[in-house]
């Protein structure tokens, strides 16, 4: 149990990929207003990996990453619900409903 105990931290930062959440716009066009339509959602972007750290050097790098995942999904995500709001807004001051 023992040899377990202390593999577990160096088989996690091995295979804790870093990765930061950033904004992405798309276009979709909209058939019933008649226009391209933004909107924006997030993106998990793998920087690289954690590996080759020793103990507490894994246990600073997991709680690095880990912060840092954090607050760029906070960042983002801020982004996200303003950029989409205006994009909304921009919508329905161009949208041009088709006659029924």
């Amino acid at each position: 149990m023992l040899h377990f105990r202390c593999t577990l931290p160096w088989l996690c930062a091995a295979l804790l990929p870093s990765c930061i959440v950033v904004p992405r716009t798309v276009e979709v066009y909209d058939p019933e207003c008649q226009v391209v339509a933004r909107h924006m959602d997030l993106q998990a972007v793998q920087i690289g990996y954690i590996s080759r750290c020793s103990n507490q050097g894994c246990a600073a790098l997991i709680v690095a990453a880990a912060a840092t995942v954090t607050a760029t999904a906070i960042i983002s995500g801020s982004i996200v619900v303003i950029g989409n709001t205006v994009y909304w807004f921009e919508k329905q001051g161009r949208c041009n409903p088709l006659p029924e």
